[in-house]
């Protein structure tokens, strides 16, 4: 299972939101907080979960449980979900 930790307005989640789409992949999206450095936590449990996995207070942030891989920066999702995925 794919789960994309993002938010709506950012748009390096938009870019991995849209790579997901093309490729026809499903997934489960987590909305932690507003984009931004000093964004606002506006879901306390996916802000959690999230530092918790990946020790960082940054989206995007895609988990690949099947995998069990972990990925930041938008670049790196999209080429990680075009290997695999594609």
């Amino acid at each position: 299972m794919l789960e994309l930790y993002q938010a709506e307005d950012c748009p390096h989640s938009a870019t991995v939101r849209e790579t997901l789409t093309e490729l026809g992949v499903s997934y489960v999206i987590h909305n932690p907080r507003r984009p931004g450095s000093d964004g606002e936590v506006c879901n306390e449990w996916a802000h959690e979960a999230m530092t918790d996995l990946g020790g960082k207070d940054a989206i995007p942030f895609l988990v690949d449980t099947d995998r069990q891989e972990q990925r930041y920066e938008s670049d790196e999702i999209v080429d990680y979900l075009e290997e695999y995925y594609g």
